[in-house]
């Protein structure tokens, strides 16, 4: 049998252990997951309430238009229903973009270490990733970049904030930087932690109507995910100009998030409560992470996320002796980083993992 050629060099994207899986291999009850940015808190009630109730109509397929999230996610964003389009989880969204753009003849920027999806999606295109120097989000490289090879970007990815390292970039540079980039370049603007980014500090926080407005080849992706607590349901958006939207919408499957997720998303939209909780429990318990790191002397990456990077010479060292112990955290081998990446959990949680970590590390 032959596959594609393209598939030869190709790695499978490494997702956090399940659960299931440490519990069968160590025998151990009580696990701790902390590696996959889940909601510590797991879902609103009043989507767990409002799942009992629409459990009768799983049976239907969902209303193909979305009429009603894209409702709320309009007044959300102050947007019209034609700037969106609906995906299984934003990644889905992501597939859509590379087939719509890329092809052997191409390529996409992105920076050093970003979410892996970008690469493996153009990959399947047969497109080449550039990269930046720099680890981190460097828009000074990037422009560098993108002028030596104009005619061959054809999408740059900025994941702001970026996963899995953690820091974002102010609004102010981002758009300076959109303004000195062909029109034909699609900018892909990955905002699955961006809520978390805002809430922390507003110079972080895109607006995705103002995006669209002042930049027609922009999109701008977001995920019911993390704040809301649907990642097992999943749910995405992207937001763009309608010609963008029309051409995304060529690739979707018909009925293509299911009939629970999408009243998930949509009662998930109305509780604003839940998801302050979720932030303030987030960045008060990433302090006491921070605090941690200054008291054993090993550094971190600042983090406007749900989860903090910690750099441990002995990466995978430390998570194999964790995971035998119930607690799964992301260890970053995987991207040429010495770091372990850590969902902020509860406080309970958290207690459990950082004594844990002190026992370990003596």
């Amino acid at each position: 049998m032959v596959f594609n050629e393209v598939l030869k060099n190709l790695k499978n994207y490494e997702a956090g252990k399940p659960i299931e899986l440490v519990v069968r291999e160590y025998g151990i009850k009580d696990v701790i997951k902390l590696a996959s940015n889940e909601n510590p808190f797991g879902t609103s009630p009043l989507v767990k309430n409002a799942l009992k109730n629409a459990s009768n109509k799983a049976h239907l397929y969902p209303d193909d238009s979305y009429f009603e999230l894209k409702e709320a996610l309009s007044a959300k964003f102050s947007v019209t229903p034609k700037n969106l389009i609906i995906g299984s989880g934003s990644d889905q969204i992501i597939e859509f973009i590379a087939h719509v753009v890329l092809n052997e003849k191409n390529a996409i920027l992105t920076a050093g270490i970003t979410f892996a999806m970008y690469e493996i999606y153009a990959s399947h295109l047969g497109a080449k990733t550039i990269k930046t120097p720099s680890q981190t989000h460097d828009l000074n490289q990037m422009l560098e970049i993108y002028k030596q090879n104009k005619d061959k970007i054809a999408a740059i990815f900025l994941c702001l904030p970026n996963n899995p390292l953690g820091e974002c970039l102010d609004v102010s540079d981002v758009y300076a930087f959109m303004r000195e980039i062909s029109p034909d370049t699609l900018i892909v603007i990955d905002g699955a932690y961006n809520d978390f980014a805002k809430f922390k500090d507003a110079k972080k926080a895109i607006d995705p109507s103002d995006l669209i407005k002042n930049f027609k080849n922009a999109i701008f992706l977001g995920t019911f995910s993390k704040s809301y607590g649907l990642g097992g349901m999943r749910v995405g958006y992207g937001i763009a100009d309608e010609f963008i939207i029309n051409e995304l919408a060529k690739l979707r499957a018909p009925f293509n998030i299911t009939t629970l997720s999408l009243k998930s998303a949509i009662v998930a939209l109305g509780d604003d409560d839940f998801v302050k909780k979720t932030f303030e429990n987030n960045f008060e318990q990433m302090g006491v992470y921070e605090r941690f790191c200054d008291e054993i002397g090993v550094s971190f990456i600042p983090s406007f996320t749900n989860f903090i990077t910690i750099k441990f010479a002995n990466s995978t060292q430390i998570c194999d002796k964790l995971l035998k112990q119930g607690v799964i955290l992301r260890n970053l081998a995987s991207y040429g980083l010495d770091a372990v990446r850590i969902t902020i959990g509860t406080p309970e949680q958290n207690e459990i993992v950082l004594n844990k970590l002190r026992e370990i590390l003596k």
